[in-house]
């Protein structure tokens, strides 16, 4: 095992979790997100508006496909297993820990971040159907499904990292 990524809906954690486990465990991480950025210049708004959802998407792809290979932590963008490639390149260079958290805890998270333009321009109805659509893509990228609800995010970081030592070799 090379990488672990971390999918699930935006919200779920896969960034302060992917940083928690990077301490814990001593490995690099990166944020999908924040890699196209940096490698565009431009944030994730921008790039939606200057060049739409699906040349976003494509560069999910992309950093899938050519990101270097090395034992670290991906938080991926919460569309990115809604791709079949995306998801093949998941399981196949690493270990995909599915965060499944329900929507009331999403909402709470996202619902003032202007960060995100989907939920910019979403309404709490349209992003639930999203999350709802989203689901069996995540369930189908992922080798472990952690459930998140009620849990801290220590007991979710230590419970990944025992699944990682268990699994690694």
């Amino acid at each position: 095992m090379k990488k672990v990524y971390l999918v699930g809906f935006m919200g779920s954690g896969k960034s302060a979790i992917g940083r928690r486990l990077s301490t814990l465990l001593n490995i690099p991480f990166y944020d999908m997100d924040a890699e196209i950025s940096g490698r565009t210049g431009m944030t994730i708004p921008q790039i939606f508006e200057a060049y739409g959802e699906e040349s976003f998407r494509e560069m999910e792809t992309e950093f899938l496909r050519n990101f270097h290979d090395e034992f670290c932590i991906i938080a991926t963008g919460g569309g990115v297993a809604m791709r079949e490639e995306n998801r093949s390149i998941m399981r196949k260079t690493g270990l995909v820990f599915y965060l499944n958290a329900n929507f009331r805890d999403i909402w709470r998270r996202i619902s003032t971040d202007i960060n995100r333009p989907i939920v910019q321009r979403s309404t709490r109805g349209e992003l639930e159907s999203i999350f709802n659509e989203r689901m069996p893509f995540y369930l189908k990228s992922a080798h472990i499904k952690v459930e998140t609800a009620e849990r801290t995010l220590k007991e979710i970081t230590q419970y990944i990292a025992f699944q990682i030592d268990r699994l690694k070799n």
